[in-house]
């Protein structure tokens, strides 16, 4: 990376790009307007009476601290004030942190969970009680549960983040403009990132590494199905911090599972950067529907697997068994199968899948050619089903395939089985997905396989990101100008 000075100096480097992709202008696109309903309800405000004196307010909040909200628990209202501010005035430390302290903090995390296996374990253990009494389903609970081996996973993860090129500072962009203003584009972080997720303890240690590497500090808030093991990993997350003085609030575990706090926090638009749910369909839409943050949306993996007429019969059982039966409650699992009607081996994808215990749901052209089959109803084809259960449909053409994803794709996934270039190009180019893939399982959409170590999440939206969001993600960028005493004339 070219320091200033040097830029300042080599002229001709100008114009010139460092880096060859720009970062949107999250402000300009994903920033909500004030609502006409808001000002318009100020300008309707009746005037005092002049007979009446105006209520004494004793202590007048401050206009940089977080609106709470007066029905709000005073218990919650301190919880959230405190937890707010320390953010807030954190996260200028935090955005300056050098390198090298960043990726020491992530690498006594990482120790710490192999220090701490025994302990991260026995609190897991108790989540799981808990969702086994109350009949959590098996799927939902194997992607709550921790092992050893998931436990030696997770720390490697974030000793790859370590591995990753610090995004902070990088010169995006810059030139000398024709009066002499230097002019550079700068990544920074975003500031304060909240994360609302549920039952996956381990997103806990992603976020937090992927945070603390891109320089911003996180809010989490996991589901209450894993509010030991979270609470765990925030002892781990807080001694590494603590060992490298950095600031404890550079992440905060939200400690409280009332829901009405997460509604108000979602208010807290002068605290908070941006909010990202991640989870199903229910969280997002009420993440949609309360914040008054900038959303970043990880909605639900309603993904699609396309087998078209000419597939490769071996490779075709072999995605679709991988894409659906690896790990079932994962948002890049599979959940409905296309099949072209005259792919020569239906019964036999069938029977694979069949052998694995999965549970069909077909159209009627299936149904009455397989009696094992039951008949998918419309909600099916809408459904993430996180579970040993998959929706299958025949197609006649690879245009009716693509038609049916762009209709009822989450937009998250979509792959196609083909031997036919001609085909696996439309499909790339008519899928309105974040992530399409040729003759590859749907379960490769994610961080650590794409190489950013980890992920927040695979988002489904177009801005500011759009698929697994990574470290470069959590940035957003700033304009410095360097003059000589120039002046607009």
């Amino acid at each position: 990376m070219l320091s200033v000075p040097l830029l300042l100096k080599l002229d001709p480097l100008f114009p010139y790009s460092l880096i060859p992709l720009s970062v949107p202008n999250t402000t300009s696109t994903i920033y909500h307007s004030p609502s006409l309903n808001t000002i318009t309800q100020k300008k309707k405000k009746k005037k005092k009476k002049k007979n009446l004196k105006p209520k004494m307010n004793t202590s007048p909040p401050s206009t940089n601290s977080p609106q709470t909200p007066s029905h709000l628990p005073l218990a919650l209202q301190t919880y959230m004030e405190t937890t707010l501010n320390h953010a807030r005035k954190t996260s200028y430390a935090v955005a300056t942190l050098p390198h090298h302290t960043r990726n020491k903090v992530l690498l006594t995390i990482a120790a710490e969970i192999h220090n701490q296996k025994s302990m991260l374990l026995n609190a897991n253990a108790k989540d799981i009680a808990a969702a086994k009494e109350n009949n959590l389903a098996e799927a939902l609970i194997d992607r709550l549960l921790l092992t050893e081996k998931r436990l030696t996973d997770l720390a490697k993860s974030v000793i790859n983040i370590t591995h990753l090129q610090d995004p902070i500072g990088e010169i995006i962009e810059g030139k000398t403009l024709q009066n002499g203003l230097k002019l550079l584009k700068k990544r920074v972080p975003l500031g304060v990132v909240m994360v609302i997720y549920e039952s996956r303890p381990n997103v806990t240690i992603d976020i937090a590494s992927l945070c603390i590497k891109s320089g911003n500090v996180a809010i989490l808030r996991g589901g209450k199905e894993a509010f030991h093991s979270n609470k765990a990993f925030h002892k781990v997350i807080a001694a590494a911090l603590a060992n490298h003085n950095v600031s404890e609030h550079a992440v905060h575990v939200i400690a409280h599972t009332d829901r009405l706090l997460v509604k108000h926090l979602l208010k807290q638009k002068q605290a908070i950067d941006i909010v990202i749910p991640r989870g199903g369909e229910a969280l997002v839409n009420m993440v949609a529907d309360q914040s008054r943050i900038p959303v970043i949306y990880h909605d639900k993996g309603l993904c699609h697997l396309y087998v078209a007429a000419d597939a490769d019969i071996e490779t075709a059982i072999a995605l679709t068994l991988n894409s659906k039966v690896q790990r079932t409650g994962v948002c890049n699992a599979i959940e409905t199968l296309l099949i072209h009607k005259d792919f020569p081996a239906i019964d036999k994808v069938i029977a694979a899948l069949q052998r694995e215990n999965v549970a069909l749901r077909g159209d009627k052209t299936l149904t009455e050619r397989f009696s094992n089959i039951d008949l998918a109803q419309e909600a099916d084809w809408s459904t993430e089903y996180l579970d040993l259960i998959l929706s299958v449909k025949l197609v006649s053409s690879t245009t009716e395939a693509i038609d049916w994803i762009n209709t009822y794709s989450s937009h998250h996934t979509d792959s196609i089985v083909t031997t036919d270039l001609a085909l696996a190009q439309q499909f790339e180019a008519e899928v309105d997905s974040a992530c399409v893939f040729i003759n590859a399982s749907t379960r490769f959409s994610d961080g650590g396989c794409f190489d950013m170590g980890s992920e927040v999440g695979v988002s489904n939206q177009k801005l500011h990101v759009r698929g697994p969001m990574g470290i470069r993600d959590l940035t957003s960028y700033k304009y410095i100008a360097y003059g000589s005493g120039h002046i607009r004339t």
